[in-house]
């Protein structure tokens, strides 16, 4: 984790903290950037030192709460205090049993049962069921945000305190899928479906909506606040000039994304790491980049650590792998140091050291001037020998066009994997995120080795080492999101990539005593 203050302005985006499946192409993210540490502080003590009376967040009080079905953003981070799952990731990004004490699975016929704890309660006092936890399950897999993540299903029941889910293939990291927010059956039409937190929502004295402790939650831990007080906003400009001017006290944001906006004041943030990889993409297709000696060689020349600090302002994580060097699964033994030597060796020993010149191009997403300018670095210290890389930032549409067709030589992309870290999509033959048409057939046997093993390190292991010999994507880095805090408010945040929130009974908040 990371934490900072920014002293006078930070550029805040939309959030994309609690995004849920993975993107269908390397979507553009939404984010900002922030002003030099030290900047002049022109605010003045008393707006520094001030606390509020209540601590309050953003709503959008015309849309539902629902998990499954509601706006991304600001409701899911009032919905992690309402809505739990059966396992939440930490952070290392690995599944913790919340709702489920137990599960088994039977390799024979990729069945799941998770068993729930006993004496689990909704915020109305009703029991959970079993049924709630399917038809929520059921619900997600037909939605927009998890359908993609759930496509290997094939049934999910509930019977008991037994939830029984059939998958069509083989994956022993499945629980790292299920961090779904569970709601009651039959509310989930509801504004704010019930839910198994450690708050629910309540009217108070007029109009106003707050988060008030529940008093039934199953964990009996006591919360660092009896109450929140939810704002309602109508979009993300009022969310922004709300925060800024301390009417609510904590927002979420991406801050190394698109369409940049200010905010001023005083603020804390902290940052979550995330299963989102931005790469290098070659197009395997191409005869220049169906050579492996060559793509390794272009991966040494790429300074990832120099990446995340200059160009990502440190909100992020550089890997080697794709998958989060945060995962305990992440093969650390296998990562080579920076060395321009090596990348220059590696160069020479594939033969791009005669002067002869290879004019290639890299095509970036024109809408992000983060991976803009981290294309453009790259591909300048790529060209130091006969490879001549240069970079074409394209709208939105016509990048994804381009990757489609194969249009390219290289592309900097960016994609949301699953906590499974199951890298079917990304680099199996045929697979929906496929777009350098990677095709290998000892790829596609340890990938599905990897599914199927119980031995997930061990696998991932020898997965990691046959990709870096053939290098078909390169590793950048890992990005990190972040939750901002009106400064002094809150002390102990450790959010996740899915709950700021996490570990909340740990934080103590700051309010004055009007």
């Amino acid at each position: 984790m990371k934490q900072r203050l920014c002293k006078l302005v930070v550029l805040l985006l939309l959030p994309l903290l609690l995004s849920g499946c993975w993107d269908a192409a390397p979507e553009p993210e939404n984010s900002g950037s922030l002003l030099p540490e030290g900047a002049e502080d022109t605010s003045s003590a008393e707006t520094k030192l001030s606390l509020p009376s209540a601590f309050s967040l953003p709503y959008l009080s015309e849309q539902t709460l629902d998990p499954v079905t509601c706006a991304d953003g600001m409701q899911q981070v009032v919905g992690s205090l309402l809505y739990e799952s059966l396992f939440e990731l930490d952070e290392t990004l690995e599944p913790q049993p919340v709702l489920c004490s137990s599960y088994t699975y039977q390799p024979e016929s990729f069945t799941y049962t998770f068993t729930l704890r006993d004496g689990i309660t909704l915020s109305d006092g009703s029991p959970l069921t079993a049924a709630d936890v399917a038809a929520t399950l059921q619900r997600a897999k037909n939605s927009e945000r998890y359908r993609a993540r759930l496509e290997q299903v094939i049934s999910i029941t509930g019977s008991g305190q037994n939830v029984t889910v059939v998958l069509g293939t083989a994956n022993t990291g499945f629980p790292a899928l299920m961090d779904i927010p569970i709601v009651k059956s039959g509310t989930e039409g509801s504004l704010a479906p019930v839910g198994t937190g450690p708050y629910c929502l309540a009217q108070e004295e007029g109009s106003s909506v707050c988060l008030r402790r529940n008093s039934s939650w199953w964990k009996g831990k006591s919360q660092p606040l009896d109450r929140m007080m939810l704002s309602p906003v109508s979009d993300q400009d009022t969310m922004l000039y709300q925060f800024t001017s301390h009417d609510v006290q904590l927002i979420t944001a991406d801050l190394t994304g698109t369409d940049s906006i200010s905010a001023t004041g005083n603020v804390s943030f902290q940052d979550a790491d995330t299963t989102v990889l931005q790469y290098v993409g070659f197009n395997t297709q191409r005869s220049t980049f169906q050579d492996a000696a060559l793509r390794r060689a272009l991966s040494l020349g790429i300074n990832r650590s120099t990446i995340v600090s200059a160009f990502l302002s440190g909100h992020g994580v550089a890997a080697q792998f794709p998958l989060s060097p945060l995962s305990p699964l992440y093969p650390e033994d296998l990562e080579t140091a920076y060395s321009y030597d090596a990348f220059s060796s590696a160069m020479e020993a594939s033969g791009l050291n005669s002067g002869k010149s290879i004019h290639i191009t890299m095509i970036v997403n024109a809408e992000n001037s983060f991976k803009v300018s981290v294309a453009e670095y790259i591909a300048a210290a790529l060209s130091a020998f006969d490879l001549q890389i240069s970079v074409k930032a394209l709208p939105w549409e016509e990048y994804t066009a381009a990757l489609a067709a194969g249009d390219y030589d290289l592309y900097y992309g960016e994609v949301k994997l699953t906590a499974d870290w199951n890298l079917k999509a990304l680099l199996g033959t045929a697979g929906s995120l496929n777009y350098g048409r990677w095709s290998d057939a000892q790829t596609d046997l340890l990938l599905t080795a990897y599914a199927s093993s119980s031995a997930r390190k061990a696998a991932m292991q020898a997965l990691c080492a046959y990709l870096q010999q053939q290098m078909p994507i390169a590793p950048v880095c890992f990005k990190s999101t972040s939750v901002l805090v009106q400064t002094g408010v809150a002390e102990g945040l450790s959010p996740t990539m899915s709950n700021p929130f996490y570990n909340l009974p740990s934080c103590s908040f700051h309010l004055s005593e009007e």
